[in-house]
């Protein structure tokens, strides 16, 4: 009768296994949806193809409305990914609790079917002799207590492997979790960046007047000014990153670097030029702004498009806000005007251009005061409070803010 017993709590700690393996096999993955895929791809093919066009007014239009119908297909896909991801998390939550609850019963069943054999391998060699009516008897006591030692080494290797197969399911899903997490932080990077890609088309549209002269000679005229820029910052031998307020903050505590890591190498605006190498101008706008009372800097003035033309880095011309903060609008001066409104107590940002004046400036600094026949000035490439004639010989273009 306790044969019987146990080998029937063999059989039901097998099944316990056998489900248990099953319940561990059953992985859930999820697939992209093709349809979604195919259509990316198709995207991704034409805006290519758009990017060798002539660049016009309507081929630009035509370039973002493909990267942003593209931009929404991406985030369809992440959308069906996390919501895949979420079933496949809710599907390894169920499985783990049972799991764990096969676990339990098979635990307290291997316990149980080894307290019967240990009460099997207790009884002595001697008692089985006596209490054999034969020989076929002891031979077949001897062989079933054998079966029940390896039965039970089987039973306990079993366990483990559950165990074992319990714990990769809850390592699963904490990749599954982390992976959700990743797919959530891209969703809202990608509904960010197509929030942008409309702003962008709008404010060319605005910009232009959606007019194709129009949007050629802004183009034109960004182009040739950040080119002057670029090269100027190349050839001046101060192109090179420096620590954060490396050059200090000058005597009026209003100076700033376009050199200076904090900013350094952000994009201007919607284009992909950085402040380091075309942000002379926007850099000494932040410093006047800041000596007038307005808390800025120039990764602020960077960061809002609108001051720039198209998808640009080049300022708009009176740099797209008139009056900017505190009351303060910019006004063109001459030349000779300099003095008067330094006198004054106004900061003026000035133009200079290696080539003679005339065409566009190669840089812009800052003057903050006359000195004898010289000027101190906020240079965003070498630094406050140093003389103008230092570096510079002519003024070709000035704006003063107030």
């Amino acid at each position: 009768m306790k044969r019987c017993c146990y080998i029937l709590g063999t059989i039901l700690f097998f099944c316990f296994i056998l489900s248990f393996n099953y319940l561990q096999a059953q992985v859930p993955t999820s697939q992209p949806d093709p349809e979604i895929v195919k259509k990316i791809k198709e995207y991704e093919q034409k805006l290519t193809e758009l990017g060798q066009q002539k660049n016009t007014l309507a081929s630009q239009i035509q370039t973002m409305d493909t990267q942003i119908y593209l931009t929404g297909l991406k985030i369809q896909d992440s959308e069906h990914q996390i919501t895949e991801t979420e079933k496949e998390i809710g599907t390894l939550t169920s499985r783990i609790e049972t799991l764990d609850s096969s676990l339990t019963k098979i635990s307290k069943l291997l316990i149980q079917q080894i307290a019967i054999g240990y009460k099997k391998h207790s009884i002595s060699f001697l008692n089985i002799l006596l209490d054999s009516d034969n020989a076929g008897e002891l031979i077949n006591t001897i062989k079933y207590q054998k079966t029940v030692q390896n039965t039970n080494q089987r039973m306990l290797i079993q366990v483990q492997d559950a165990k074992s197969n319990y714990e990769e399911q809850k390592t699963l899903r904490e990749t599954k979790k982390k992976q959700l997490d990743l797919l959530i932080a891209t969703l809202a990077r990608q509904k960010t960046e197509l929030t942008n890609q409309q702003n962008q088309k709008q404010k060319i549209l605005t910009d232009t007047q959606n007019d194709e002269s129009i949007y050629q000679n802004l183009l034109a005229r960004a182009r040739a000014q950040l080119s002057a820029f670029s090269s100027f910052v190349q050839t001046s031998g101060a192109g090179n990153v420096i620590s954060a307020n490396g050059l200090g903050s000058g005597l009026d505590n209003s100076y700033f670097s376009q050199r200076d890591e904090r900013w350094a190498y952000q994009t201007i605006g919607y284009s992909s030029q950085n402040i380091l190498n075309v942000g002379c101008l926007l850099t000494s706008v932040a410093m006047v702004l800041k000596k007038n009372g307005v808390d800025t800097n120039p990764a602020a003035i960077a960061s809002n498009a609108n001051y720039f033309e198209l998808s640009t880095a080049n300022m708009k011309y009176r740099w797209g806000l008139n009056p900017w903060q505190n009351g303060l609008n910019s006004y063109h001066i001459s030349t000779s005007q300099v003095d008067e409104e330094l006198n004054n107590g106004h900061y003026v940002i000035v133009g200079i251009n290696y080539g003679g004046c005339g065409g566009y400036s190669d840089h812009f600094v800052v003057i903050t005061k006359k000195e004898g026949n010289d000027y101190k000035m906020h240079d965003p490439l070498w630094g406050p409070d140093i003389n103008f004639s230092s570096h510079y010989s002519a003024i070709c273009w000035a704006e003063v803010f107030k």
